[in-house]
């Protein structure tokens, strides 16, 4: 994935960082038996994919037209109707 440049934008990058937050904090409460606590984490891993969607809907993620069809790539699939031989 390296080579497609996949999640190397700003959108992804924070999207995920607070949604890693969000998941050490219901983590920690967890395993001090807290249940609100875990609860609110869950709630920021929430907000971190709210987060990354609005700031792909502000122009910050991948641009549509650099998404490729994925499964070109399995083997043993198909190629599509659009491939020519």
């Amino acid at each position: 994935m390296a080579g497609s440049s996949h999640g190397h934008t700003p959108a992804a990058w924070t999207g995920v960082t607070i949604a890693f937050i969000g998941f050490c904090i219901a983590g920690a409460f967890m395993v001090m038996a807290e249940p609100l606590g875990f609860w609110a984490g869950m709630v920021v891993v929430a907000i971190g994919g709210v987060i990354g969607w609005v700031m792909s809907a502000m122009g910050l993620g991948m641009p549509k037209d650099q998404h490729k069809d994925l499964s070109v790539l399995l083997p043993g699939k198909a190629e599509p109707a659009s491939a020519k031989s």
